[in-house]
C-alpha cells in the first residue's frame, strides 16, 4: 500500500512537471511613458495598426478597394473552412459537456465564483453581443423576409416559409455557433491560467502543443493575431452602434444621420469608454452591464405586450422552428446555391465572430473563476441561446408583422439597415420615448465593448498582467475608437463594406488559430483530468 502511494505521489509530481516553467509574467515587457509593454507584441500590433490608419487616411480608395478585395476572395475561396470551423466549435463544447473532463473546476476545486449569475450573464452579453442585437433584432429578420439582400436557401421572399427561415437563420447566426467560438476561447484562457498558472494571454492556450516554445515567436505571432483581430472586431462593432445611433438621433431630431454625426459619437463614447476603464470592472463595465440590461429587459417586455403577447408566442415558436428545421441546411457548405445569402450574410458572421473571439473570450475568462467546466459551457451556450431567441422573436417577429400587414415605413421593406429598429418601434406606443431608450442602449453597448475591449487588448499586450497600468488600457480604448473612425470615413456612403471587410480579412487567420486551440485545450483538460484521478486515489 505504501509503495502504491508513493508511485501515485510520483505521477502527481511528474503530471505537475508538465506545466512548470521558468517563464515570468511581464518579464518580457517594456516600462516607458507609464506603460508596461510586451515586447514585441505591444509595438508590432500598434505599429501595424498605426500603418493602417495612415495607409487608409492617405490612399483611402486603395485602401478600401484592397480590403472587399480580400473580403471577397476569403468569402469565395475559404467559406467552407469558416462555415465547417462555426460546426466544429459546436460539437467540441457539446463533447466536453458530457465527458468526465466537465466536472473540472475552473481556478481548482476550492475556486469561489467572483461575480453573481445576474451579474455574469450581464457582463456576458454587454460584452458579447449587445451591439449586435441593438442593430440587427428587426433589420436581419426583415432583410431575410423580403429578400433585400439575399434570403436563407433560396426561400421565396414574403412567404409564410420564409418568415420561418427568417427568423430561424438569423437566430442561427446568433445562437450556438457565436457562443460556442467564444466558449473555446474563454474556456481555454481561463484554465491555462487559473489551473496551470500560466499567463492570462492567448499563447497560454498553446502551451501543450508548443511548450516552452510559446514564449518565443510562436507565441508572439499568436498574440499579434489576437490583437488585429479583435480591433478589427470591435471597429466593425462600434461602426454600427455609431451608425445606428447616428441614425436614431436623426429620426427623432432631424439633425442628420452623415460621417460628421457618426464621428462625432464615437468620440463622445469613446470618451466615456476612457471614464468607465479608470473606475475599474466593478465601477464600470460591470456597473454599466447590470444598468444595461435593465434597460435591455424592459425594453424586449414592452416590445412584447405592445406588439401582443400571443403574437410574440407564435413568433417564438416560428424562431424555434425555424432554427431546428435550418441549422444543418445552413450548416452545409457543399452544393449552396444562395451565393449572396451564403457568402454576403453567414461567412461574414462566422468571420466577426472569430474575429471577436479573442476580446469576448478573454473578458469572459476574467469574469468566470469558479465554475465548472460543465456549468461554464452550459451557461455560456444555452442561456446566450435562449435569451436571443425571445429577443429575435419579440423585434424581428414585430417588424415582420408590420411589413406583412403593410404598417409604417417597413411596408416598402428595408431602406437603411440602421433605421429599421426605429421605424418598427414607430408602430408602438410611446415611440419617443423607446426610441431614445434604444439609442442610449446602444452607446451603453458601445461604451462597455470598448472598456472590456481596451481591458483585453491590455493584457495580450502586456504579456498577460492582469494589473498593467490604467494609460495602457486609456491607449487601446483610444486606438479602437480611432480604427472605426478610420474605416466609417473609408467606406462613405457604403461604410459597412469597409467595416465588414476589416473583419472578414482578420477573422480566417484568426479560424486556424482556434482549430488548433481545441486540440490544445483537450489536451490541457485531458492532463488535469488524469491529475484529478490520482490525487482522489491518494486521498482514498
Amino acid at each position: 500500500m505504501a509503495e502504491s502511494s508513493n508511485d501515485v505521489s510520483s505521477s502527481i509530481a511528474e503530471l505537475e512537471e508538465v506545466y512548470e516553467t521558468d517563464y515570468e509574467i511581464g518579464q518580457d515587457n517594456v516600462e516607458r511613458l507609464g506603460l508596461e509593454m510586451h515586447n514585441p507584441v505591444f509595438f508590432v500590433s500598434a505599429g501595424l495598426i498605426v500603418l493602417f490608419v495612415l495607409v487608409s487616411l492617405l490612399f483611402p480608395d486603395a485602401a478600401k478597394a484592397g480590403l472587399e478585395a480580400t473580403k471577397s476572395w476569403i468569402q469565395v475561396v475559404f467559406d467552407w473552412v469558416l462555415l465547417s470551423s462555426g460546426s466544429i466549435f459546436v460539437l467540441f463544447c457539446l463533447m466536453l459537456i458530457v465527458l468526465p473532463v466537465g466536472k473540472i473546476r475552473i481556478g481548482g476545486d476550492d475556486a469561489e465564483p467572483d461575480f453573481s449569475l445576474v451579474s455574469w450573464f450581464a457582463m456576458l452579453f454587454a460584452a458579447g453581443i449587445g451591439i449586435g442585437l441593438m442593430f440587427w433584432g428587426v433589420a436581419e429578420p426583415a432583410a431575410y423576409y423580403t429578400d433585400w439582400y439575399g434570403t436563407p436557401l433560396g426561400v421565396a421572399a414574403y412567404t409564410e416559409e420564409a418568415r420561418t427561415a427568417a427568423l430561424g437563420a438569423t437566430l442561427y447566426h446568433w445562437g450556438l455557433h457565436p457562443w460556442a467560438i467564444y466558449a473555446v476561447v474563454s474556456l481555454a484562457l481561463a484554465f491555462f491560467a487559473y489551473n496551470k498558472g500560466l499567463p492570462l494571454t492567448i499563447r497560454s492556450t498553446f502551451y501543450p502543443l508548443l511548450g516552452e516554445r510559446i514564449w518565443g515567436m510562436p507565441g508572439n505571432v499568436i498574440d499579434i493575431l489576437a490583437v488585429l483581430a479583435t480591433i478589427f472586431g470591435l471597429a466593425t462593432s462600434l461602426g454600427f452602434g455609431a451608425q445606428q445611433a447616428a441614425a436614431g438621433l436623426d429620426f427623432l431630431f432631424s439633425i442628420g444621420d452623415g460621417l460628421s454625426t457618426q464621428l462625432v459619437i464615437i468620440a463622445c463614447v469613446t470618451g466615456l469608454a476612457l471614464i468607465s476603464v479608470l473606475r475599474g470592472i466593478d465601477g464600470g463595465v460591470k456597473l454599466l452591464s447590470n444598468i444595461n440590461m435593465m434597460l435591455a429587459l424592459a425594453l424586449l417586455l414592452f416590445v412584447i405586450v405592445a406588439s401582443s403577447l400571443s403574437t410574440f408566442i407564435v413568433n417564438l415558436g416560428h424562431t424555434l422552428q425555424g432554427y431546428a428545421q435550418y441549422i444543418l441546411p445552413l450548416s452545409n457548405p457543399v452544393g449552396r446555391t444562395d451565393d449572396t445569402f451564403y457568402h454576403e450574410w453567414t461567412i461574414f458572421y462566422w468571420a466577426w465572430w472569430i474575429s471577436w473571439s479573442p476580446f469576448v473570450g478573454m473578458f469572459i475568462a476574467r469574469v468566470s473563476r469558479g465554475r465548472t467546466v460543465r456549468q461554464f459551457l452550459l451557461a455560456v451556450l444555452i442561456v446566450p441561446t435562449l435569451v436571443t431567441a425571445v429577443w429575435m422573436a419579440a423585434f424581428g417577429g414585430s417588424g415582420l408583422d408590420q411589413i406583412a400587414q403593410g404598417a409604417g415605413a417597413l411596408a416598402d421593406g428595408i431602406e437603411d439597415e440602421a433605421l429599421v429598429l426605429f421605424q418598427m418601434l414607430e408602430n408602438l406606443p410611446f415611440s419617443t420615448i423607446t426610441s431614445l431608450l434604444g439609442i442610449c442602449l446602444v452607446l451603453v453597448f458601445f461604451v462597455t465593448s470598448s472598456d472590456s475591449g481596451s481591458l483585453v487588448i491590455d493584457s495580450i499586450t502586456s504579456g498577460g498582467k492582469t494589473d498593467a497600468p490604467v494609460t495602457q488600457r486609456i491607449f487601446w480604448a483610444t486606438t479602437q475608437g480611432v480604427i472605426a473612425a478610420v474605416l466609417l470615413s473609408l467606406g462613405g456612403t457604403a461604410a459597412l463594406d469597409a467595416l465588414q471587410a476589416g473583419a472578414v480579412s482578420t477573422g480566417l487567420p484568426f479560424t486556424f488559430v482556434l482549430l488548433a486551440m481545441c486540440v490544445s485545450l483537450a489536451l490541457g483538460l485531458q492532463h488535469e483530468h488524469k491529475l484529478l484521478q490520482y490525487e482522489e486515489m491518494l486521498n482514498d
